[in-house]
Order: structure tokens, then sequence, then C-alpha cells
């Protein structure tokens, strides 16, 4: 019995040691761990990991793995410092750096291919000018072959700028106008102020305070252009001719009627002035005013400015307008018959 006993209790101890062994982790040789591993990476997707590289020497202790984790946590915190070979070298952070340009005494200019000497005074006499800021060393200015300072602008009438510029002399009266156009592109002020005082321009501000009484004289201006141009085209001619009614009375009279009239305002209702209502049958209509300028100077001021276009332009008075109004009132504007010659 006994030994039957110490039989069965080694049967269970070898059940239970083959069950220890069963459970118990066996080696795998380095082979076949390398091939499963590989075979579970094809199947299983890729876990991300986060690579941290230390410094060469240092060594990390078991013990501080959470400090370790935590110091690399705020170095990625920390914002990224510039990489020595990235930072700007000495020259190229001064050459950003904005820096009055300094010019010489004397000023060699080339302005649209026309050479100028003068002084870096003269230039900047004024200090509310185009040139006072040009040469005051906050502006690039460009320079020719020949290393003078190049102004992209004609030259024909530079020399008259820098002769107001040096003692204050004013161009001849036929270069006003073109140093005028000169003097508001370069804003010298004081030379604009002393060419207006003089002729032609004063003369013109005087005939544009005429003009002015007529708001629709420069579309009147351009309407005649327009109409002698197509005309011409159209009887392929060397001319055109137009009609042009120029009254200054507001009202129609006659000579006779004007002795019965104070002023050359009527007092009427508006029902009455619808009566004196009236178009002409002509191409282009001016008028009325109330101005000493009579009609002969608003021909002389349309003639003029044709010419000044290169527009050559005759007229002639070739009667009125007889039409009747009311009673014995009939229109009596005089008409004009205007030539344009076009070549």
């Amino acid at each position: 019995m006994q030994q039957n006993g110490s039989s069965g209790s080694n049967g269970s101890d070898g059940c239970s040691s083959r069950e220890r062994q069963s459970l118990s982790f066996s080696p795998l040789p380095a082979a076949t761990r390398v091939r499963r591993f590989i075979q579970e990476r094809r199947t299983l997707p890729l876990p991300r990991v986060m690579v941290v590289f230390s410094a060469a020497g240092d060594t990390e202790k078991p013990g501080d793995a959470m400090s370790s984790s935590d110091s690399v946590e705020d170095e990625f915190r920390k914002p990224a410092s510039p990489s020595p070979s990235l930072t700007l070298s000495t020259p190229l952070r001064s050459s950003l750096n904005t820096q009055e340009q300094e010019f010489p005494e004397v000023i060699s200019l080339n302005v649209g291919g026309t050479y100028f000497t003068t002084r870096l005074s003269t230039l900047r006499r004024y200090e509310d000018t185009m040139l006072a800021a040009m040469f005051s060393g906050r502006h690039y200015i460009p320079r020719d072959a020949d290393g003078r300072y190049f102004i992209d602008r004609d030259g024909a009438y530079f020399g008259d700028i820098l002769n107001f510029l040096r003692e204050g002399e004013l161009p001849h009266r036929d270069r006003v106008r073109a140093v005028y156009r000169e003097a508001q592109y370069y804003a010298i002020g004081p030379l604009l102020d002393s060419l207006e005082d003089i002729q032609p321009l004063t003369g013109e501000k005087v005939r544009q305070a005429f003009l002015d009484l007529l708001p629709y004289y420069k579309d009147n201006l351009e309407r005649i252009v327009e109409i002698a141009k197509l005309r011409a085209m159209q009887k392929k001619a060397r001319f055109a001719k137009l009609k042009i009614c120029v009254y200054k009375e507001e009202m129609p009279i006659t000579p006779y009627e004007r002795p019965l009239f104070n002023s050359l305002r009527f007092e009427r209702s508006d029902s009455e002035a619808k009566l004196f209502e009236h178009h002409c049958e002509v191409d282009v209509s001016f008028g009325p005013w109330e101005a000493v300028a009579d009609v002969y100077d608003l021909l002389h001021c349309i003639v003029s400015d044709l010419a000044e276009r290169g527009i050559t332009a005759e007229q002639q008075c070739i009667g009125v307008c007889d039409k009747h109004l009311i009673n014995h009132y009939y229109c009596k504007r005089p008409i004009y018959e205007f030539k344009i010659t076009w070549w």
C-alpha cells in the first residue's frame, strides 16, 4: 500500500512538473526569434517611436528616467536657437540698415542725356522740393556709366531750373510755359509763384477767370474737334466747316430793343422765360455769360486753344439766327462758320 501511495505521489508530482514545464517560458534560438519578429512586424502596424539623442559622455541612471523625460519635454518647449552657420555676418547686417547717402560738394548730373554740373547746396536750396529730397541722402539715385547721378527727365529746360536755384533768374517769355511745367514736376514752389506773376501766365490767369463762367467750354472744344474730324474723314477732305453760335446776352434781343431794358438780365416769370427757350440749328453753342468780355474775346479763346493743340481754325460771321419766338422777338444770335484745316 505504501508502495502504491508513493508511486501515486510520484505520479502526481510528474504531472505537475510537466504542467510547469509547459507553462514555463522555453527560450527559442536567436534565428527563430528574429524570423518571428519579422513576421509579426509585417502584420502589425508600426508604433511611433520618439528617439532622443543625448550628448556624448552623458549617462542616464535608471532612477533618473522620469527626470530625463521631463528634461526632454522642456527642451522641446524651448524656442530653437539659431544655428551659428545661419546667423548674419556683420557686413550683411550693416548693409540691411538704412544709412544716409553722402554726396560730394560738386554734383555731376545726367538729366535725360544732357549733362549738368552744380553744387550740392544749389540742389538743396529749397527744402520742400523734389531735388532737395532726392539729394537729402535718404533715397537711392541711380548713376550712369560715368558715375553721374541720373534723372529720367527731359533736360531741355533743366538749365532754367538751375539758374533759378542759383540766383533767382527767370526764363525768357517764350520759355515760361515749358519751365512752369518742369517746376511743377520738381515741386519748386517759389519758382511757380514767380512765373505766375509774369506774362504769359498772368494773362492766362485772367483769361481762365473769364472761361470759368462757361463750365461747358472744354467739352464744347472737344466736340468741335470731334465733329470736324468726322466730317473731314467722311468727305475725304482737307478741311471741315462747322456752324457755331456764340452769344453773350441771356435773352434774345436786338440792338434796337436793348435801350428798352436797363440790364442784361430780365425779370420774367418762369412761364414767360420758357417762351424764349430756343436752340439754334448749329453744331456747337456758347453762351450766355455775364462779364465785360464780349463775343470776340470768346472767339479768340476758341481759336487760340485749338492752335495750342496744333489745329488751324478760321472763323467768320455768316449771319444771325432769325428764329421767331414770340410777338416781335426773334432769336438774333450771331452764327459763325469755323473752318478747321487738318493738313
